[in-house]
């Protein structure tokens, strides 16, 4: 099931990136007192009461000011309200209502979606303040502090009322969201795969402006294929487009997408937009299949295949756990073949090991290779648990995470991989410092 996606907006200087820093738990948002310092979208995850979403900050909203960095800075923000599931809405209650909060409310309320009005800067929450928020028209104001941390636990309560709408996301089966770089046959392959001409197909870039969904059975399973946009290096979009709106959508569909089809041009050379492409998929912990599509093109000798595995191992080498095919979505070649993939990687990422099998299995990766103790002091590891899936979490509780060399953590994700099948997906492995005698 994909994560609500929560925007927070407001005008300038309300402190909406100091509320996102609180909640997310770290410093990924710049804070500071300029109009303007957060233009793009940052995308956090965060977990509230059992409810896990993604959070959006974004840019201060000004309608007043007409420059290309503040028109970029809006529409950046108009992007990430539409995708949003809900929206939170900061305004300053030190300040007090201005022009500029009631024209962000007038197109808040355009949007249909549920929006949640926070009253910021209220470090003695000062309620008698409130009742001029009431002239917004949102519903009742929710008095915080981002500053001081205070009542932020309540406006997440009032947040996650709205998230059960997730549960209508339950019928899509396994979603698979087809991603790459413009015109290499993403939407090619989605309709072959459906079997007739679901989305446009043409050799003109920018084709497919948003993200297509598409139930259907194939068997006795369910699937929901997700055409998106074709993805450009950042300098060769035009921010004032329609075109932001579709990149957007388009890592929106990865992060609620269960399987990611990475489709890669085999006529052209391994470029690095389509290892970024790649790397986002990583990033976001999706399991990821590499589709080389137009293999009909190639010249072919008994060692093509090798030859082009060989390229895609040494620059994907951050995710060596990638699954790759070789298709021609023209001809139909191996199409089929997709699905066998697409249902062995999601299972993968869906496996649970038992705890008394993988502790065994630490064990003996210990007994074959000690931890080195450079310092003097040798790391222990006690014991392991798998903590979740999709992708797989493992927690590996350690006499001291310090003594821990990437190396050696290296090693471990090696040989857990080596003796369960979890080709195709990333797994997390975290390490905690745990007394013994604990």
């Amino acid at each position: 099931m994909s994560k609500p996606l929560v925007a927070v907006v407001g005008r300038p200087n309300v402190g909406k990136s100091t509320f996102f820093n609180k909640i997310c738990g770290k410093r990924i948002s710049i804070v500071k007192d300029t109009p303007g310092v957060t233009r793009d979208r940052i995308y956090a995850d965060a977990e509230w009461c059992g409810y896990s979403f993604t959070l959006i900050d974004t840019g201060g909203i000004d309608y007043d000011k007409s420059d290309a960095m503040f028109s970029h800075i809006r529409k950046q923000a108009e992007a990430a309200v539409e995708l949003a599931d809900v929206i939170l809405f900061f305004v300053d209650g030190k300040e007090g209502l201005v022009a500029a909060d009631f024209d962000i409310a007038d197109y808040l309320r355009t949007s249909k979606k549920p929006v949640i009005l926070a009253v910021n800067k209220l470090d003695n929450f000062e309620l008698d303040t409130l009742y001029d928020f009431y002239k917004l028209g949102l519903g009742d104001p929710v008095p915080v502090s981002a500053e001081q941390s205070k009542g932020l636990g309540d406006l997440l309560d009032e947040t996650v009322k709205f998230f059960d709408r997730v549960d209508e996301d339950e019928n899509a089966g396994i979603k698979i969201a087809v991603v790459g770089r413009p015109n290499v046959g993403k939407s090619s392959i989605v309709n072959k795969i459906l079997g007739y001409e679901r989305v446009i197909v043409s050799e003109t870039e920018g084709t497919t402006r948003d993200a297509v969904d598409t139930t259907f059975f194939r068997g006795d399973n369910n699937y929901t294929v997700i055409d998106t946009a074709g993805l450009r290096r950042k300098r060769g979009i035009d921010y004032d487009s329609v075109e932001s709106y579709s990149v957007m959508r388009s890592i929106a569909a990865i992060k609620r997408a269960d399987v990611v089809l990475a489709v890669f041009d085999a006529s052209r050379e391994v470029s690095e937009q389509d290892v970024r492409i790649a790397g986002m998929v990583h990033e976001e912990g999706k399991p990821c299949i590499i589709v080389m599509n137009k293999w009909d093109k190639i010249q072919k000798d008994t060692h093509t295949i090798e030859e082009f595995k060989k390229d895609l191992d040494n620059k994907l080498a951050f995710m060596s756990y990638y699954r790759s095919i070789f298709v021609s979505a023209l001809t139909g070649l191996r199409i089929d073949k997709i699905f066998e993939l697409i249902d062995s990687v999601y299972e993968n990422a869906s496996r649970r090991i038992p705890t008394g099998v993988l502790n065994d299995v630490i064990r003996e990766a210990v007994a074959l290779n000690e931890p080195p103790s450079p310092s003097g002091r040798r790391l222990k590891i006690l014991y392991g648990t798998q903590a979740s899936v999709n992708p797989p979490k493992i927690v590996i509780f350690v006499n001291d995470e310090k003594l821990l060399h990437f190396s050696y953590r290296r090693y471990i994700e090696n040989y857990i991989r080596k003796s369960f099948d979890f080709s195709g997906t990333p797994i997390n492995i975290v390490y905690s410092s745990k007394k013994e005698d604990q």
